[in-house]
């Protein structure tokens, strides 16, 4: 089956250029799964600690 184009070469060429712009292009820095897993190992430990300080005073624990 062929695919025929439902826009225009004119058309087309104008969303050619505004996404080959990079208007809305950002820099971005590498993702370092480490580095995530590092700082969820920490938020889930310190949430943790003030869960187990305050089962421990008022008397759960």
């Amino acid at each position: 089956m062929a695919e025929e184009n439902k826009l225009s070469d004119e058309d087309l060429a104008r969303v050619r250029s505004v996404t080959n712009s990079g208007y809305n292009s950002t820099e971005r820095q590498p993702f370092r799964p480490l580095r995530l897993l590092a700082v969820l190992w920490v938020v889930v430990s310190v949430l943790g600690g003030v869960s187990w300080l305050i089962g421990k005073n008022t008397g759960f624990i």
